[in-house]
């Protein structure tokens, strides 16, 4: 997957999530509501407790994402790997999916972002977590899990041949729709929410602190 594929894609996901999240966070609260009135009218009082949905506080944390950072999460691995597998160790590694394709990249930098989060209230890394893992999925790393879960299968990673790779990704963008249907997925993705937030006069907002929420 290009960059388009894993930008709208990880988009689009977070969108899902917030929606699905707040239809969840809202169920309770009707239902609480509802237990409160026949309380009050029947003059009972119940001693069961309906706690409120688990969801409020990923709910609050979505409000708070920045959407310049989940676009740079979810390139992040190639932002990493690509130059340094591709062009400055080329002779070294000849791969573009190396460390930062790892479940031991992500689950380091998934503490850290807990911990940044919990200690100083600054969630930045763990919007660049989610990006990451989302990267992960949509590469399908799990077919390669010499590269997923190194280094359980040795230090070193599988060589490709990257003699004619611009020339081979071009060709795959016009004829493998593995592909291109992510690509023109996720670039649909990305024009629908540029064009939300324009009308809802959101996109300077956006484009200077990266919330778009509200």
């Amino acid at each position: 997957m290009l960059i388009f594929g894993h930008a709208g894609l990880t988009l689009g996901a977070a969108v899902l999530l917030k929606s699905t999240l707040a239809k969840c966070h809202s169920l309770p609260s009707r239902v609480d509501t509802g237990m409160e009135r026949l309380e009050s009218t029947s003059g009972m009082h119940s001693t069961q407790n309906y706690p409120s949905s688990g969801s409020a506080k990923w709910l609050a944390f979505l409000e708070k994402i920045d959407i310049r950072l989940l676009l740079i999460g979810s390139l992040l691995p190639d932002i990493i790997d690509k130059p340094v597998g591709q062009f400055f160790f080329r002779d070294t590694f000849s791969n573009g999916r190396i460390f930062s394709h790892t479940i031991l990249f992500l689950l380091i930098i998934t503490l850290a972002g807990f911990y940044l989060n919990r200690s100083y209230r600054k969630p930045w890394l763990l919007i660049l977590c989610f990006g990451t893992f989302t990267h992960l999925i949509f590469d399908q790393m799990w077919l390669t899990p010499q590269t997923l879960l190194w280094p359980i299968y040795g230090f070193t990673f599988a060589r490709a041949d990257l003699t004619h790779w611009t020339q081979n990704i071009s060709y795959s963008l016009f004829t493998d729709p593995g592909v291109y249907v992510p690509e023109l997925l996720g670039m649909a993705i990305l024009i629908w929410f540029v064009l939300v937030t324009i009308r809802r006069r959101k996109f300077y907002t956006l484009i200077k602190s990266g919330q778009a929420w509200r």
